[in-house]
């Protein structure tokens, strides 16, 4: 008679032996790829991960959990004992990444088997991507510097140990500045940034106008366009000053997406009423860029000279800085709501925007959250956005070339003509 229960069984040993397939596919190719490599392949990594599923469902139908146990050490002997010979007969190519993996492959298979298939299958994913990206990842740390290190400690220090120590209530008169959610917002903006700057690092900053563009402005769209305009004085001609239009605008349009990203963590409901004017905006811009690339496309990309010199995005002393203004610019949100009325906050978006809109979108969106109008924080942030927009247009007007000039000129024009409009619209 048919058992649902053996169906069930027999899915969780596919799915383990499908786990050490996709590990196994992986070294099987880098087997072929480097000659001299010995220990484990496709078929060696299926029979691991079904000796981990075997022995798991095993301790389950005995009650004798030791044997899963017993299994993963016996796995383990075995390819650490293959990884002894290996080293005596060529101690230099030898290395433990397959051994390892073959170690988590067996490890996997039973938690198949225990009941935790999707966790054992993302892992997998993880083992095998790991595996398949090795040039990739030691490139990229090939080009972290000891200064990156630190950032990066740095930053895991300040979420997830200054962080805590926060207290978690408001600790002025109005009520509006809570230590914890400010320090927590302002790692959320240096997360951010890091992820830009890593991916800066990563693809190179001279790759390309609209590559570095697209990764710059993830950290900072007013350095890749004080940078972009110097270079067009040095880039002459209507193609560099198409390319370097487009790697400007494309750092604008990726600020947008940014601040989207702000708002959803923050304050989610937000994001409808602030979607429709942020996707005017990103269209209008997406089109003068895509323009301009077109206009450009003869250009084979520019020299290393087009590099943006971005930093390393977080310090404690930056974080701190832009700690300090979030939280100025909350307290004035405050107080503007309390002691003024009409466009008051209006005032103090615009004012904001000229340096800077991430402390003014977190603000709006941490007004929303605690009862403020939607359409007064959705109208603030469009705002403090156009005038940033005007500001940076304004940086390609003093710096940038005649030719790349009347580029972003006409962009900016339709991206403050698109905001107003979709203001007035919603």
């Amino acid at each position: 008679m048919f058992d649902p229960a053996d169906l069930a069984v027999a899915h969780r040993f596919a799915i383990a032996l499908l786990i050490g397939a996709l590990v196994g596919t992986e070294r099987e190719l880098r087997k072929t790829a480097d000659q001299g490599f010995t220990f484990g392949g496709l078929r060696t990594f299926i029979l691991v991960a079904q000796a981990g599923a075997v022995s798991a469902w095993l301790s389950l139908q005995l009650g004798q959990h030791w044997l899963f146990v017993a299994t993963v050490v016996a796995v383990s002997a075995i390819v650490l004992t293959s990884y002894v010979l290996e080293s005596r007969v060529k101690p230099d190519a030898a290395g433990l990444t397959t051994e390892l993996a073959a170690i988590s492959v067996c490890l996997l298979g039973g938690a198949v088997i225990y009941g935790h298939a999707a966790t054992a299958v993302a892992l997998a994913i993880v083992t095998a991507a790991v595996l398949a990206y090795k040039q990739p990842l030691h490139r990229l740390v090939g080009k972290i510097g000891s200064d990156d290190l630190y950032a990066g400690l740095r930053l895991l220090i300040a979420t997830f140990i200054v962080l805590p120590l926060l207290p978690d209530r408001p600790v002025d008169p109005w009520q509006a500045l809570n230590p914890y959610k400010l320090w927590l917002l302002v790692t959320l903006i240096s997360g951010l940034s890091m992820a830009g700057y890593v991916a800066v690092r990563w693809l190179g900053s001279a790759r390309g106008a609209a590559v570095t563009g697209l990764t710059g402005g993830l950290v900072s769209s007013t350095a890749v366009t004080l940078s972009f305009a110097r270079q067009s004085r040095v880039e002459a001609g209507a193609r560099a000053g198409d390319a370097l239009a487009t790697g400007v605008l494309l750092a604008w349009l990726v600020m947008f997406a940014r601040v989207l990203v702000a708002v959803a963590v923050v304050h989610a409901p937000l994001l409808p009423a602030l979607f429709f004017p942020y996707a005017v905006m990103a269209a209008v811009t997406a089109g003068f860029a895509a323009v301009c690339a077109l206009r450009g496309r003869g250009d084979r990309g520019l020299p290393p000279a087009t590099a943006v010199p971005l930093k390393n995005p977080f310090s404690l002393w930056e974080a701190s800085k832009f700690g300090l203004l979030f939280a100025v610019v909350l307290l004035v949100v405050k107080l503007t709501e309390v002691y003024f009325q009409g466009g008051g906050i209006y005032l103090v978006a615009g004012l904001a925007g000229l340096t800077d809109v991430d402390a003014i979108t977190l603000s709006m969106a941490e007004y929303a959250r605690q009862g403020g109008s939607h359409e007064v924080a959705v109208g603030s942030i469009v705002v403090a956005t156009l005038t940033n927009t005007l500001v940076k247009g304004g940086l390609i007007v003093a710096l940038g070339s005649a030719a790349m000039r009347g580029r972003v000129l006409a962009a900016t024009g339709g991206i403050l003509a698109a905001g107003l409009a979709a203001l007035l619209v919603a």
